[in-house]
């Protein structure tokens, strides 16, 4: 059986910096070719970057994404890698409207392509066949869909293309495959992180490849796109569906396997409307390469190193020098604060404090101790004087007193935001911005939200995993131990706390989950156990929250259906009521 070096390229691509993107991956073919390499693959769309959204319509932008291939072809080559088999990701096009006459008001121009470069030139492309339409997903109003499979005959092995969906989907491709001895499958993905989606996506090539009988490789992107966050863990399955090598998480990573694959049988027919692409490559290495070990696998570990990668990239990729963010001495600014620290640097960090009136001493010390602990800049703004002006000229009182407070907070940090060019990070958690507890304008102002997507029982749960990680580490613990244990409050009347307000965290939480995650209504959740009239507000709460919540930063998406794309609801409507049951 002939033996193939492949190498798979999981990279961070900036969207639309095509120069950057390609540089990128000539240094990782690099290294790849350095090593042996015959075949090297990247991830879906990883010349551009995705999601592209529309920027795919945009002829402009396919034009030169098309010359940005042609380049990388011609690098390739001169920079002696001509004879490895490149398969690369890219947007194809501009197509003209006969190419979309048959979709009724389609907008799209361009087709989401794996190209196989080699020897200076593009020899075959394949364009993705099923287009997601769910979810964070919504390529089928960007791209057209392909037509045609593509098998690249290669270094004496048959190698199949898919992308992405295309693998999730059992028809089109992946049935027409099935059965056709291929060497291998390979597929480049753009699959965006989630919790425990490696539970999902690992077994799903498990089965594929038991099903063709064929070994996959699978390549995903790595690095935060504004909301979405991908973690690489590529991989590459035997037919056996024994995994054979593992992808860093979060990070970019270069994986070289060696794969003993079953000959080309050129007397067998090609599938249905399939291409056969043939291209000449170098021989394989002399000496196979060590596998892989298993990493070692920590489910908060995982969640903390996703938000920690969706704010490193939004805030590097958009060219922010820091970011800053009041610091309540509570538990939600704290775990903001540390994931930006280990995202950027302490340097790169801005606190502030921001007392009134009825902020307790221990806030304050808590405060200054997160940012004494971590080293991070720090300042105290009292916002009393701000808070006396408008009371007084307005005649403020009740809601209205409390939520002017923290519009007060939200006027000095983006003034001090606009004067020395800090981001400013949003520290709601997901638990409040369902129920909209959280003043519009005020503690929801900023431009990005590390913790949006995470759950406030969560959020104290990732505290603790920090301050243990640090403590094993042999360091000290990053959040005051205080700003975990004592009961949360905004702070905005004397002896407030949120649950003045709000059910039990670990009640109101399990509720969300059940209605928004797991999509059930008032009469499904109630039959969980929970009081019909407790549900009843918190759904009643949900739904006039929506109107906020459109208007709020966006942040690192680490469920399966976060608010924003995942989740969209009309922000006026009047729903039936369901019939009580009690």
């Amino acid at each position: 059986m002939p033996r193939l070096r492949l190498a798979m390229a999981q990279t961070n691509p900036i969207v639309g910096d095509r120069a950057h993107n390609a540089e990128r991956l000539l240094e990782l073919a690099q290294q790849a070719y350095d090593q042996g390499a015959q075949v090297f693959l990247t991830g879906e769309l990883a010349l551009t970057g995705y999601p592209i959204e529309d920027l795919a319509l945009r002829d402009n932008f396919l034009e030169i994404s098309r010359h940005a291939l042609d380049a990388f072809a011609l690098a390739l080559d001169t920079q002696g890698m001509g004879d490895m088999a490149v398969i690369v990701g890219h947007p194809d096009g501009p197509y003209s409207a006969e190419d979309s006459a048959t979709i009724l008001h389609h907008p799209a121009r361009a087709k989401n392509c794996a190209s196989v470069l080699a020897h200076g030139k593009i020899h075959a492309t394949y364009a993705k066949h099923h287009l997601p339409n769910y979810a964070v997903f919504d390529e089928f109003r960007t791209f057209l869909p392909g037509d045609q499979g593509l098998i690249v005959r290669t270094g004496g092995v048959d190698l199949g293309i898919v992308i992405c969906e295309d693998l999730w989907r059992s028809d089109g491709p992946v049935e027409s495959l099935t059965g056709y001895p291929l060497g291998a499958l390979l597929v480049p993905n753009a699959s965006p992180f989630e919790r425990d989606k490696d539970e999902v996506r690992e077994p799903l090539v498990v089965t594929r490849a038991k099903d063709m009988k064929t070994h996959i490789a699978y390549v995903n992107l790595v690095g935060g796109q504004d909301d979405l966050v991908f973690d690489g863990d590529s991989m590459v399955v035997n037919p056996a569906g024994k995994r054979l090598s593992w992808g860093a998480r979060f990070e970019e990573d270069l994986i070289v396997q060696d794969l003993e694959l079953p000959r080309s049988e050129l007397d067998v027919a090609l599938p249905s409307q399939t291409v056969l692409c043939e291209v000449d490559i170098r021989g394989p290495g002399d000496q196979p390469l060590p596998p892989r070990s298993a990493p070692e696998e920590d489910d908060n570990a995982i969640l903390w190193q996703a938000l920690v990668t969706g704010t490193r990239d939004y805030v590097t990729k958009n060219g922010f020098p820091s970011v800053m963010l009041g610091l309540s001495g509570g538990i939600d600014s704290a775990v903001c604060a540390t994931i930006a620290v280990d995202a950027l640097g302490a340097d790169r960090v801005f606190g502030v404090s921001l007392p009134s009136v009825h902020s307790s001493e221990h806030s304050l010390g808590d405060a200054e101790a997160l940012a004494e602990a971590q080293g991070i800049n720090y300042r105290v703004e009292p916002i009393g004087d701000v808070v006396s002006v408008l009371d007084t000229q307005l005649g403020l009182s009740g809601l209205a007193a409390e939520n002017v407070q923290a519009r007060a907070r939200a006027i000095i940090l983006m003034a001090l935001s606009n004067k020395e060019g800090h981001l400013v990070l949003t520290t709601g958690n997901k638990s409040e911005l369902a129920v909209g507890y959280s003043t519009i304008y005020g503690d929801s102002v900023g431009g990005y939200a590390p913790i949006k997507d995470v759950p406030k029982t969560l959020v104290w749960e990732l505290a603790r995993w920090r301050n243990e990680q640090a403590l094993a580490a042999g360091g000290q613990p990053p959040i005051p131990l205080s700003s975990i244990e004592k009961p949360p409050s905004a702070e905005l009347r004397p002896d407030q706390t949120d649950q003045d307000s709000l059910p039990d965290y670990a009640v109101l939480d399990a509720i969300l989950e059940l209605l928004i995650v797991e999509g059930l209504d008032v009469p499904q959740i109630t039959n969980r156990g929970f009081d019909q009239a407790l549900v009843e507000e918190i759904v009643g709460l949900v739904s006039r929250a929506e109107w906020k919540r459109r208007q709020g930063a966006i942040g690192p998406r680490i469920s399966s259906v976060a608010f924003g794309r995942d989740r969209r609801l009309p922000i006026t409507s009047r729903p039936t009521p369901f019939p009580s049951s009690r």
